[in-house]
């Protein structure tokens, strides 16, 4: 099946950011009130074919995105050309995620949100569902400026892990290396998610 086939979560715009009152360009927390007005928003979700929300901006695709962390290391990765979207190799990330697809045996939302990080976790670094206990949600990021961006939010979590258990399960799509949190800031060039949460949420 073409990737662009696939069936994925999506929610119309106009309720996502409730007429725009709550638009936002970044990365913004849970304790941030328009969180909680927005995840509610996710209730309302629609299942669309991806090739075709790709040309509609009058929905946002919802994206999983987990930073992983062992200690005051953060996992840092490239998206090398066998991986999936064209318009990120060669650029930096910490998060790893992907498209969201409907869970039919959970109607609560937050459960498909974990269950789908969960998912992207063990399908790109390998994390089985026993390393991902201390999974938790840190906020939303949105990037309307970014040609890629303008299409999806990202509910951002973090996850503690074990180094010795992550690895790349395909290596010809990613490369994986540990930094120290402050040195993020160095390492250039990043995908404008990874940008955001860097200045936003990490204040570097």
């Amino acid at each position: 099946m073409s990737k662009f086939d696939e069936q994925i979560l999506v929610v119309p715009r106009q309720q996502v950011f409730k007429d725009e009152a709550d638009a936002f360009n970044g990365f913004i927390s849970k304790e941030d009130p328009r969180y909680a007005r927005i995840l509610s928003a996710f209730n309302d979700y629609k299942v669309k074919r991806r090739g075709d929300m790709e040309e509609d901006p009058t929905y946002k695709q919802l994206i999983s995105y987990a930073v992983i962390t062992a200690g005051e290391e953060t996992l840092v990765y490239k998206r090398l050309e066998g991986g999936g979207e064209d318009r990120l190799h060669g650029l930096l990330s910490i998060g790893v995620g992907g498209h969201m697809n409907d869970v039919p045996e959970t109607g609560a939302i937050n459960e498909k949100l974990f269950i789908n990080a969960a998912r992207e976790l063990e399908e790109e670094v390998g994390l089985q569902e026993d390393a991902l206990e201390g999974i938790e949600v840190m906020g939303l990021i949105n990037d309307d400026e970014d040609e890629v961006g303008r299409g999806h939010i990202g509910v951002v979590f973090k996850v503690e892990v074990d180094k010795d258990k992550v690895h790349a399960r395909e290596e010809d799509t990613l490369e994986l290396v540990w930094k120290d949190r402050s040195l993020l800031p160095k390492m250039k060039p990043y995908e404008s998610w990874s940008e955001l949460i860097i200045r936003d949420a990490y204040g570097q």
